[in-house]
């Protein structure tokens, strides 16, 4: 998945990037709104981690941008303000979940993962393509029940392409889905990525979902 981090403390920013990286995740980093709201009208990303305490533009004003833009990035609010009506204006606003400040970082990473396994129509936390399963929960690909031992990056792009089933992604609609902001590699590594994705599908003995469309990109029907 792709997210950003919209938090003003730089220590707890490198301290949630690092975790969630650490995942396969690739994250950017905003410490004011008005940066972050620029982040969100250049790229899609899945999920959100949203202070509400923030500099120039705050994490609300930030959040009914996104909304109104129609985003469906999943977003989870952090505040030190812990009162019910807070809560409230948050969910109101469109925040799938709230933390209040101080939290353990282990909380926030949990509560970050069941996000992110919760399809975004709802439903089941398991992705198949036939005998081809993903378990959101766990993170793992499985093919008639053998783990397939994918490198992060190689989960992401399986996962990225189910979830958009029967939709064309471009080779630089993937990158910028599996790569943060800063990252030195040109888009041409989703290639090398589906490679060796497809290497591991071909040693189980599984049958590759991926078809690639020439000149356009890449679809799981």
């Amino acid at each position: 998945m792709r997210l950003l981090i919209v938090e003003d403390s730089v220590t707890l920013a490198d301290s949630l990037r690092a975790a969630l990286e650490a995942e396969g995740h690739a994250c950017d980093h905003a410490e004011d709104g008005v940066v972050a709201s620029h982040y969100l009208s250049m790229h899609a990303y899945d999920l959100v981690v949203l202070d509400w305490m923030l500099p120039r533009l705050d994490g609300l004003a930030v959040l009914h941008r996104l909304r109104q833009s129609g985003a469906k990035a999943r977003v989870l609010m952090l505040s030190a303000r812990d009162t019910v009506a807070d809560r409230v204006a948050a969910l109101d606003a469109g925040a799938d979940d709230y933390l209040v400040k101080p939290f353990a970082l282990d909380e926030l990473l949990a509560r970050i993962r069941a996000l992110a396994r919760r399809p975004q129509e709802g439903g089941a936390s398991t992705l198949m393509q036939g005998e081809l399963h993903l378990d959101l929960h766990a993170r793992r690909a499985r093919w008639q029940g053998m783990d397939l031992q994918l490198s992060p990056k190689e989960y992401a792009l399986l996962e990225l392409l189910l979830r958009e089933r029967g939709r064309v992604l471009s080779r630089a609609a993937i990158f910028d889905r599996l790569y943060d902001s800063s990252s030195a590699v040109s888009d041409k590594v989703v290639e090398v990525i589906l490679s060796t994705l497809r290497g591991k599908l071909a040693k189980a003995g599984a049958i590759d979902p991926v078809q690639t469309r020439r000149g356009f990109g890449y679809v799981i029907e």
